[in-house]
């Protein structure tokens, strides 16, 4: 539909800025921090681009002070970070790190002094290396009572001061990217042990929120989710059809949990049939479909949206015209890609959107994509939404001391335009967390992938200074945020 005038941005919207705890924080072996499965994994050869690690990141570790001070400069209303499970419990379960805590509520209350509200993100992929070694991490159900306790102490340690918090990151994509195409922890090739962790997961979850609605009944929570809108390549039925199932498949499969407890029903028979679905007990199912497990907000991590035509089995295509994506977007997986011995998923074929730009990592630019995405999670689960991740990845350089970076404010002003034509559309949001604040360590990428308001001095040699330079991007979304969303112009 067509507004001739935008509704403003809410006065208490959050215009904030995201991060991760491994991609920033560093220190990993310091104050008795145990190891993630990250910290193994990114110091086996061949796992990660030049063997970058998050072992110094961007040292946010010692530096957080110089980066709240950077915040407050911004005038950031809220941040968005994640808390590593190893900090504070080192083994993942037991004894508990009293150094670990410290840091996160050093951490909290100097945002808190800044006037910045915190967003406190559970769980963003770094699980502890002895849940893992020990129960085979989420394939086991002594995981998700080990995440229920560590729920448990962060609500008792920071629900008195932190009112919006984030369960689970992408369970979409580390759950595919560990367990399907083994390009992140725990580097495994099989369907069927990603449908059991993504249901343990599903259980964490849940398990989580309900305990929170008893322990923190001020504070609201939800998991952040990374979705994008599926398009049909033609007006082809079968392609329309295609989209669907990729929908169901991509979104649905992991939304739908969340806030109703109950699987999809056409996926979840097709799994069935193929012998992948793992067994979901009574007390399972009954945790998951209480209400009181269900969030208060939806986090939404939007990138970009795919676009599907008729399965490759029906619709056979030449290998030479195949349309195949760069494996390392996370967002466009084929679900019949896998382990060989196990059976092909005929739902559907990602192919090529010939209608948008694409970034220098061949991630397409679709803003129209945020706001079909605020759109159909909106209307169909009534709950307010959180935008946890919205950024351009890029290589910035620097001259003369100084980081030009108008092709991120350029998207990034795109999509807070299609973010406010959703809010003229009717749809509740709470605020805005961009990725990134800083520039930060890329899973895949290394440090040539940029994201940040500001620039880190760090390289793929981890042998920077450190500097921290805000860009071109900083001062502009200090503008946007000073005038809550109004002044969007890109000038000196």
């Amino acid at each position: 539909m067509f507004h001739k005038k935008l509704d403003d941005f809410p006065t208490d919207f959050l215009w904030g800025a995201s991060s991760a705890a491994y991609q920033i924080e560093g220190a990993t072996g310091e104050d008795g921090k145990g190891k993630s499965i990250w910290d193994v994994y990114s110091h086996e050869k061949g796992n990660t681009y030049k063997g970058t690690s998050g072992d110094i990141a961007v040292d946010h570790y010692h530096k957080y002070k110089e980066d709240i001070a950077l915040m407050k400069k911004m005038g950031l209303k809220a941040y968005r970070f994640s808390v590593s499970w190893s900090r504070i419990i080192p083994d993942g379960e037991g004894k508990v790190n009293a150094k670990g805590l410290q840091f996160y509520h050093s951490l909290i209350d100097e945002l808190i002094n800044a006037k910045i509200e915190p967003v406190l993100t559970m769980y963003h992929w770094d699980l502890p290396l002895a849940l893992q070694e020990k129960y085979d991490g989420w394939e086991s159900t002594e995981t998700v009572e080990a995440f229920k306790n560590y729920a448990k102490l962060l609500f008792r340690e920071f629900g008195t001061k932190v009112k919006y918090w984030v369960t689970i990151n992408e369970q979409n994509v580390f759950t595919s990217m560990g367990y399907r195409w083994g390009t992140h922890p725990p580097k495994k090739h099989s369907i069927k042990l990603m449908m059991l962790a993504n249901h343990h997961i599903n259980v964490a979850n849940a398990e989580a929120i309900k305990l929170f609605h008893q322990m923190v009944p001020d504070g609201m929570i939800g998991p952040s989710f990374g979705y994008g809108p599926t398009y049909a390549k033609t007006s082809d039925p079968e392609d329309v059809l295609a989209s669907i199932n990729a929908n169901d498949f991509n979104n649905n499969w992991w939304l739908d949990v969340y806030c109703t407890g109950k699987y999809p029903f056409f996926c979840k028979k097709q799994f069935e049939k193929l012998g992948i679905m793992p067994e979901i007990t009574p007390k399972e199912q009954k945790i998951l479909e209480d209400p009181e497990a269900h969030p208060d907000f939806l986090g939404i991590n939007y990138y970009h949206g795919g676009t599907f035509q008729q399965n490759r089995i029906q619709k056979v295509t030449e290998s030479s015209k195949q349309e195949k994506f760069d494996k390392t977007d996370p967002y466009l997986m084929q679900p019949e890609e896998g382990r060989a011995d196990e059976p092909e998923i005929a739902m559907f074929n990602s192919v090529e959107n010939s209608y948008v730009n694409k970034t220098q990592w061949g991630w397409e630019k679709d803003p129209t994509g945020l706001r079909i995405t605020l759109r159909q999670v909106y209307e169909k689960y009534q709950l307010p939404i959180m935008i946890t991740e919205n950024g351009l990845g890029a290589h910035d350089e620097i001259e003369n001391g100084q980081i030009d970076d108008d092709y991120r404010i350029s998207y990034l002003a795109d999509h807070i335009i299609a973010m406010q034509e959703a809010i003229t559309d009717g749809v509740d949001i709470l605020g805005y967390c961009a990725w990134s604040f800083t520039d930060l360590l890329s899973w895949l990428n290394g440090y040539s992938k940029r994201y940040g308001f500001v620039y880190v001095d760090q390289n793929n040699q981890e042998n920077g200074s450190l500097k921290r330079i805000p860009k071109r991007s900083f001062y502009w979304y200090k503008k946007v945020i000073r005038s809550n969303g109004k002044d969007l112009e890109d000038k000196e």
